[in-house]
């Protein structure tokens, strides 16, 4: 069982409110704050769906790009020791520092 809703490259979680007996998500990813909600779960996928079109139709119309979620590129800052010893893990695997973090990146995050 899930809770990520994926659709065009664009991924949001989704939660249930019981007070308010609603489902609600938030696209991830992007600074802009799109957000979405129904009361049933075929609403909520249809209503991320058309939050994501909405948002690209939006960015279209105002001649803005449209943010991607995530670049690619990761900047760390970790403790000096760890680093030393992640580097040298790296070397010892035969592999470069972004090899080996992207590999146990990947791994820790399934």
């Amino acid at each position: 069982m899930t809770n990520i809703l994926t659709y065009r490259n664009y991924s949001a979680a989704v939660e249930f409110d019981a007070e308010d007996a609603l489902f609600f998500g938030r696209i991830a990813g992007i600074a802009d704050g799109v957000s979405f909600h129904a009361d049933s779960v075929p609403e909520l996928v249809s209503a991320f769906h058309e939050a994501v079109d909405d948002y690209l139709e939006t960015c279209a119309r105002l001649g803005k790009s449209p943010e991607r979620p995530y670049s690619g590129k990761l900047m760390l800052r970790i403790d000096p020791a760890l680093h030393a010893r992640t580097a040298k893990a790296a070397e010892l695997a035969g592999m470069s520092l972004n090899q080996w973090a992207e590999r146990a990146i990947a791994a820790a995050a399934g």
